[in-house]
């Protein structure tokens, strides 16, 4: 599919987003629109899935019977392959496209009363996991689309008639699904997802972090490796900043934490849109730093867009507690950063890389920061880089943010390496954009680990010794243009030039205007 063709997909997708949206906010009808494309994946995989099985007695899934005892033995042994396989299953009758069918008349001119029809099939597709090793990642997994709300319509028939029409616009799209090489619908979805992100002022910095800076922290922590057995970010939301992992190399297994429910639901759904096989993932429900759901994962690579300077119990009772007690003091209450980085690093494996995305208050504040900043580079030698990036390219902030780097193993010990990116971005409209070449830059800066005028430094251990391990980046690269020199002699001379000018001007203006006779301006 070429870039034209995707782009008029993607505003296909999000027209009939629109057809939803009435008097709803974006993070509202974001549910509904997203889980009606889930919806319409899972019943495409179905029955690619279920064809395959049935290839041999030459038959499709729709031609099974679901009221003959034939055609339940069939659906008995496709259900049990289907569960282990797919880890979910779907009646011939529950598929999508039977049912946009029957929401649109079957082709006839009346449409037929299916909210009902699909709130039970959404409620099948998760009971059909209970009991199976898929049944924690379906748990729910639909509970915000609520298809009864009188946001879709006031009355039921209204309701009927958007849902109906959404279904029908949504079955005409090829995701084409049996083409295991590309990932259109991935792609598709998170358009949709940036595209709620961008309408949902603050709300967008709980589920979503822009594709520029995912790519920078994804690319950072898989340099040089083709493989890593495990990933993890702690604060996951819509999943897309670990899934990002998955398209640098190859992710064995992939693990998350996320707070806010809904967010969560689209994390676990957004994972099996990009083919990620139930059995790969593992997102767990719940506050991170209060109650981590993980024991030490020792994950290769770890990322994270933590929420900037949020509040946290900072409770003495994680003076005890492995991931923050060997630091000897807790990250402020109305500021967790540290406390997420700490969480980060306990569960970082020893060859393991971590990026996250950190407002420049850590860099530089005192007390409690300071000194596990200090305890971070002077006895553990964690921090390997700094890098600066643009303000305002987060939706829902426009502080200026910064993605520090930890290795446990540093193959360059001896010194931290600054990069300066923050003048390096596009403007659109009210939003900074980094642009590839900007992306290339950071990432070609860090992997060769270079001295830049103006852009990069790297700065010796002594150095941050001295700055008192203020990692506040101006001190340490200069980007200060110093301004051409201005010639006062020069400047004065030309002054009295152009004052000669004007009044020669102005005798020839008042010549004319006496040979018009017209009034002189002077």
């Amino acid at each position: 599919m070429s870039e034209d063709q995707k782009r008029q997909l993607n505003q296909q997708l999000w027209n009939i987003a629109n057809t939803l949206r009435g008097k709803m906010d974006a993070d509202e009808f974001r549910d509904y629109i997203l889980g009606f494309i889930f919806y319409k994946y899972l019943s495409e995989k179905m029955e690619i899935y279920a064809n395959d099985i049935l290839k041999r007695d030459k038959m499709n899934y729709l031609d099974i019977s679901e009221s003959t005892k034939k055609g339940m033995e069939y659906l008995d042994a496709i259900r049990e392959e289907s569960l282990e396989k797919l880890g979910y299953f779907l009646l011939p009758s529950e598929l999508f496209t039977q049912v946009a069918k029957r929401g649109n008349g079957n082709g006839k001119e009346e449409s037929n009363f299916i909210i009902a029809d699909v709130q039970k099939i959404l409620i099948n597709i998760q009971n059909s996991t209970m009991g199976t090793d898929s049944e924690e990642d379906f748990d729910h997994l639909f509970e915000d689309m609520d298809l009864n709300s009188t946001k879709l319509g006031k009355t039921a028939e209204q309701r009927n008639v958007v849902i109906a029409k959404v279904l029908s616009h949504l079955d005409k799209i090829d995701f084409q699904l049996k083409d295991s090489k590309v990932d259109i619908l991935g792609d598709a979805y998170e358009y949709l997802i940036a595209q709620f992100a961008s309408g949902a002022g603050k709300k967008s910095g709980e589920f979503y972090s822009p594709q520029q800076v995912s790519k920078i922290l994804a690319r950072v922590v898989t340099l040089g490796k083709t493989r890593i057995k495990s990933a993890y970010d702690p604060t996951c939301g819509s999943g897309s900043l670990i899934l990002r992992l998955g398209k640098e190399c190859d992710v064995l297994k992939f693990y998350g934490q996320e707070l806010n429910r809904t967010t969560y639901n689209l994390c676990r759904m957004n994972m099996i849109l990009h083919g990620v096989h139930y059995t790969k993932f593992d997102i767990r429900l719940e506050d991170t730093l209060e109650h981590p759901q993980h024991s030490k994962l020792d994950a290769e690579a770890v990322v994270a867009n933590p929420p900037f300077s949020a509040n946290w119990s900072a409770s003495p009772l994680f003076t005890s507690d492995d991931r923050f007690s060997e630091y000897g003091r807790l990250a402020p209450s109305t500021k967790a950063d540290f406390a997420f980085i700490q969480h980060m690093l306990y569960n970082l494996a020893e060859n393991g890389v971590m990026a996250v995305v950190m407002p420049h208050g850590v860099l530089f504040r005192g007390g409690a920061e300071k000194h596990i900043r200090k305890y971070l580079i002077e006895e553990k030698n964690y921090l390997d880089a700094v890098i600066g990036l643009p303000a305002n390219i987060f939706f829902g902030t426009t502080i200026p943010t910064c993605i520090l780097v930890f290795k446990k193993c540093r193959e360059q010990p001896d010194d931290i390496l600054f990069i300066d990116a923050s003048q390096y971005y596009e403007k659109i409209k009210t939003q900074n954009h980094l642009r590839d070449a900007d992306v290339e830059r950071i990432i070609a800066t860090y992997s060769t680990r270079t001295t830049i005028d103006k852009y990069s430094y790297v700065a010796r251990m002594d150095e941050v010794r001295i700055n008192d391990y203020n990692l506040n980046i101006p001190r340490y690269v200069d980007t200060y243009e110093e301004e051409e020199t201005i010639n006062i002699i020069n400047v004065t001379s030309e002054l009295r030039t152009l004052e000669i000018e004007m009044k020669t001007a102005d005798v020839t203006i008042a010549d004319f205007c006496q040979k018009l006779n017209i009034p002189s301006p002077f």
